[in-house]
C-alpha cells in the first residue's frame, strides 16, 4: 500500500456541488478521506489523505468537477505525520508538558495546514489541534506547545508560509499558559 504522506484539499463556493465533487475525488484516487462538510458563509471543505500521486489525481478531478465553484486547491506534499493527528484531535499532552503556548490564525482552512506543516518541521514543537474553517467564517488555526524558543521559531515559520499566500490573520505565542486558558482545545 502507497505511503500516505500528502494532504490536499478544495474549498467551494456551493454545498451541492460539494457532495459531487467529493464522490469524484474519492473515485479518482486512492485516497482517505479526512474531512467532508458545510463550513462557514455556505461553503464546502473536502479534504483527502493518500499518497502524492492519488492526492493530484483527486484534486485534478475535483477541480474539473468543481467548475466555477472552486475557491481554493492545495496539495501538500510529504507532511509532517503529526500534522493528521492534530486534524483528527487525536493528540493527547500531560498539562505538565504546555510550557508555552503558540496560536496561528489563517484566513483560511486550506492554509492552516500549511502552516501547520511549516511550523512543526521547523522546530521541536507538538501540534495540539488544526482547526478547520467550523465557527469561524471559514478561517482555520492551529494551536502548539513546546518550549518557548521552539513555540516561537514555530510560530514565525507557519507566519511566513502564510504571509507568502496573503493568508496571516494573527499570531500568539503564550508562556506559561494558564492550565484553564486552552482547556477546551487540550
Amino acid at each position: 500500500m502507497p505511503e500516505i504522506n500528502s494532504i490536499g484539499l478544495i474549498e467551494l463556493s456551493s454545498v451541492a456541488n460539494g457532495f459531487v465533487v467529493e464522490d469524484l475525488m474519492l473515485k479518482a484516487g486512492s485516497v482517505q478521506l479526512l474531512l467532508a462538510r458545510s463550513i462557514c458563509s455556505g461553503k464546502f471543505l473536502i479534504v483527502v489523505s493518500g499518497d502524492v500521486t492519488s492526492v493530484q489525481a483527486a484534486l485534478a478531478a475535483g477541480a474539473t468537477a468543481a467548475g466555477a465553484s472552486l475557491i481554493e486547491r492545495r496539495q501538500i506534499a510529504r507532511v509532517h505525520p503529526t500534522v493528521l493527528q492534530a486534524i483528527s484531535q487525536t493528540v493527547d499532552i500531560p498539562p505538565s508538558q504546555l510550557k508555552s503556548i503558540g496560536v496561528i490564525e489563517t484566513f483560511s482552512a486550506a492554509s492552516i495546514i500549511e502552516v501547520a506543516d511549516a511550523a512543526v518541521k521547523s522546530a521541536n514543537v507538538t501540534l495540539l489541534k488544526v482547526h478547520l474553517a467550523m465557527a469561524l467564517g471559514g478561517k482555520g488555526f492551529v494551536v502548539m506547545a513546546g518550549d518557548i524558543s521552539s513555540v516561537q521559531a514555530a510560530v514565525a515559520a507557519g507566519c511566513k508560509a502564510a504571509a507568502e499566500d496573503g493568508m496571516l490573520v494573527g499570531k500568539g505565542v503564550i508562556p506559561n499558559p494558564a492550565p484553564e486558558l486552552f482547556k477546551e482545545y487540550i
